[in-house]
């Protein structure tokens, strides 16, 4: 009898779970693989595409290229969920499973910040991305602010790097002395986890003369007198912004009645929800890790072995530890990398490898390690 799975979104966590089923079952697998879009890409990727060092094609991978025994991937737009019975409804059709894995990430509420639509962009969806590819070669001059409007969010070095490779990207086109950049932040640190990495981080604000603003973020924007406006109503001119969104689970997430406060609640050591035979990952759950593709992936490998222990009669995996690598973009042809650990003690813990060279070949391999792994590429 095969184990029938229904994956809901195929990012790190539904990629890492669907390639390890597919390795140890095989031919004893149904897995229905579902999202709504035809391609894969690597978060720091849309850092590549915004600053012109890759074309959006040459990031992407197709979702055509899973071949997986056990795995099928459809291109569909989930409608329904119904955690009680394992079901999903499709645009397509109508899928039930022995286990449903809610992989759903997190989607952007731009309309969430007054003014952000109308006087400012977001890097954060691939679009925003390719759209700003185009903005920032007509930036010359004035205030730059790179502002969270909201927290959680995905990937919190990402603002650091943005602002980093701001810097870097004006002074390479020679005006940068004609520009001011600041970076808003809701956080005391760049990274609270991570003290050496906030340390280096500040140090690198502080040499290039990037304004960091420490626990505030952007309220709102006046698009008329093109001002930022503060969560304590103090107010930022600026020329261009460059913003993090508001996040929050898919619409169709949030109408499932899995959520509680906003998310998804799972159990942290197993990643199980309340419902039976229904598990959650990744940046649609409030598990207590940073909002990440490498803890998505963490997590994926948790719920694997859990369902092979099962099928196989073998024990449990240890509890999910919450830990993951993220690599740090400092500008200049070198990478940094913060290790996180948020759970397997009393409080989240951070280690800080100084960028490097050797980190970028480092950060490289990661990527086309799951490239190869995930996609057979």
């Amino acid at each position: 009898m095969k184990l029938r799975v229904g994956v809901l979104g195929a990012g790190f966590g539904g990629l890492e779970l669907s390639t390890i089923l597919s390795e140890a079952l095989a031919d004893r697998l149904d897995l229905t693989l579902i999202d709504k879009n035809d391609s894969f890409f690597f978060g720091f990727s849309k850092l590549d595409v915004m600053f012109g060092r890759k074309t959006p094609d040459a990031v992407r991978l197709s979702y055509s290229n899973i071949v997986k025994a056990g795995v099928v991937f459809r291109q569909e737009t989930i409608t329904a969920i119904d955690p009680e019975a394992r079901r999903v409804t499709t645009n397509n059709g109508t899928y039930e499973a022995d286990v449903l894995v809610i992989a759903l990430g997190a989607d952007y509420d731009l309309t969430a910040t007054p003014g952000l639509t109308e006087g400012g962009n977001e890097f954060y969806s691939f679009a925003g991305a390719e759209r700003l590819r185009e903005v920032l070669p007509t930036f010359t001059k004035g205030h730059a602010i790179v502002g969270v409007t909201s927290a959680p969010f995905k990937c919190p070095p990402a603002p650091s790097e943005a602002a980093l490779l701001l810097h870097e990207h004006l002074t390479t086109r020679g005006v940068r002395d004609a520009c001011k950049i600041s970076l808003v932040m809701p956080f005391g640190a760049p990274i609270p986890p991570s003290p050496a990495t906030s340390r280096a981080l500040l140090a690198a604000f502080a040499e290039r003369e990037i304004i960091f603003v420490p626990n505030r973020r952007v309220r709102a924007l006046d698009p008329a007198r093109r001002v930022a406006i503060l969560d304590d109503e103090s107010e930022m001119p600026y020329d261009l912004f460059l913003g993090i969104p508001k996040h929050r689970v898919p619409d169709v997430v949030a109408a499932s009645g899995m959520t509680e406060n906003g998310w998804i609640p799972v159990n942290p050591k197993n990643l199980k929800t309340r419902f039976p035979g229904v598990y959650a990952v990744g940046d649609v759950t409030s598990v207590g890790t940073a909002k990440a593709g490498t803890f998505a992936e963490g997590a994926a490998r948790v719920v694997a072995a859990s369902l092979l222990a099962e099928v196989q009669a073998g024990e449990q995996p240890s509890a999910y530890a919450g830990a993951g690598t993220c690599y740090v973009e400092f500008g200049g042809g070198r990478v940094g990398r913060v290790d996180v650990d948020f759970l397997s003690g009393p409080a989240p813990t951070g280690s800080f490898i100084e960028p490097s060279v050797a980190l970028v070949g480092e950060k490289q391999h990661f990527g086309s390690s799951r490239r190869a792994r995930w996609f057979g590429l």
